[in-house]
């Protein structure tokens, strides 16, 4: 194995154990259970798994994997608070498009050759890519495992 696929698997190995782990969480959770705020004025779990599929959904355009499987999700999920947005999607709809949107990105990702990770992501111009050649697809990766872990950190709480 070349290092560059070697190097990839190792951040899709993390990426995809975290899923599994938060997958985990969830399953062990009721719906009630994910309804209630990490803490007393917090987001609540319900929030936070929309907020993650939302930021999941918007690495298929920094990925340039196609379009986003939940564009309904970005204002209540992503640019409003927990109390200011209005969230129309029940626990049992956000686990569904959860598990629908986890399945998907698996797939893409799998078509993915190991020197497509390296290559640069949306958001970055060909300029500033030419100076900071690690602003590639593998770093959207690497900084959205860390995001997921994070919000895992917080869902854990209401367990």
């Amino acid at each position: 194995m070349r290092t560059t696929e070697l190097f990839v698997k190792m951040v899709i190995d993390r990426w995809n154990g975290s899923i599994l782990n938060l997958n985990k969480l969830l399953n062990a959770l009721t719906d009630e259970q994910i309804e209630k705020e990490i803490t007393i004025g917090k987001n609540s779990g319900r929030y936070l798994l929309g907020h993650l599929i939302a930021v999941h959904d918007e690495m298929l355009i920094l990925l340039d994997m196609g379009e986003k499987l939940y564009p309904e999700l970005l204002e209540p999920f992503i640019k409003q608070a927990d109390k200011e947005a209005t969230q129309s999607q029940s626990v049992a709809e956000l686990r569904e498009m959860w598990e629908k949107q986890n399945a998907h990105l698996q797939t893409k990702f799998e078509k993915m050759e190991p020197e497509e990770w390296f290559e640069k992501h949306s958001a970055v111009s060909e300029e500033d890519f030419a100076k900071e050649p690690q602003r590639n697809k593998l770093n959207i990766i690497i900084t959205r495992t860390s995001h997921l872990q994070y919000h895992s950190g917080q869902i854990v709480l209401l367990n």
